[in-house]
C-alpha cells in the first residue's frame, strides 16, 4: 500500500513540475512575442505607388485592415466605421496611421485602391503590390485569405474574396496590442483605439 501511494505522490509531483514549466513557456513565448514588432517584413506600394515597408507601422500606432475593394459590405462598412472613429479620437489627424492591405492583388492596383479609399477616407492608405509580395505579407501578418469562386463549375471565372475581417491595433513599435472585430460595438472601438495612444 505505501509503495502505490509512493507512486502517487512521484506522478503528482512530476505532474505538478511538467505544469509548471508549460506555464512559463507559454508565458515566456507571449512575452517575447508581444515584445516584438508584429508581422513580417514587406516590401509593397501605396496607393500612390509609392514604396512603403514595415517601417509605417512604427512611430505612432496602426490600425490595420486586410480586405479588397470588390468586397460587397464587409471592406466599405470598416472603411466608413473606421474613418468615423478616427475622426473621434483623432480630430486632427497624425497620431494614429490607418492602413487598407488589399488581399486581392490581381484586381487592386494600387491606383484602384486610391480611388476606392478616397471615395471614404483621406485618413487611411491602400497598400497592394504583386500578388507574391502581398502574399508574403498576408501569411506573415496571419491574415486568412482565400479566392472563392462564384461559380463553383467555373474556378477560373468571377471570384470573390473569404479573409479575416477584422482591424488589427499595433503600438508605436509595431506591436500587436488587439483587434477591432467586424460589428464590433462602436463605443468599445472607440475606447480601443484610445488606448493606443496611451503611453
Amino acid at each position: 500500500m505505501k509503495a502505490i501511494r509512493l507512486v502517487l505522490w512521484v506522478l503528482v509531483a512530476a505532474m505538478a513540475l511538467a505544469l509548471g514549466w508549460l506555464t512559463y513557456e507559454w508565458q515566456r513565448t507571449e512575452t517575447e512575442l508581444s515584445a516584438k514588432p508584429y508581422g513580417v517584413p514587406f516590401e509593397l506600394v501605396d496607393q500612390s505607388g509609392q514604396p512603403i515597408t514595415e517601417a509605417a507601422f512604427r512611430g505612432r500606432p496602426t490600425a490595420l485592415f486586410f480586405g479588397f475593394t470588390h468586397c460587397p459590405e464587409i471592406c466599405p462598412t470598416t472603411l466608413f466605421e473606421l474613418d468615423g472613429w478616427l475622426r473621434q479620437v483623432d480630430p486632427e489627424g497624425g497620431r494614429i496611421g490607418a492602413y487598407f492591405v488589399t488581399v486581392d492583388p490581381e484586381r487592386d492596383t494600387p491606383e484602384l485602391l486610391g480611388s476606392y479609399i478616397s471615395g471614404v477616407s483621406d485618413r487611411i492608405v491602400g497598400i497592394s503590390g504583386s500578388p507574391e509580395k502581398v502574399g508574403e505579407m498576408v501569411k506573415g501578418f496571419s491574415i486568412y485569405a482565400k479566392k472563392v469562386p462564384i461559380d463553383a463549375s467555373k474556378p477560373d471565372g468571377e471570384y470573390t474574396m473569404d479573409h479575416t475581417a477584422s482591424v488589427f491595433l499595433l503600438d508605436a513599435q509595431g506591436r500587436f496590442k488587439g483587434t477591432i472585430a467586424w460589428g464590433e460595438n462602436p463605443d468599445i472601438a472607440v475606447t480601443k483605439l484610445e488606448n493606443l495612444l496611451k503611453p
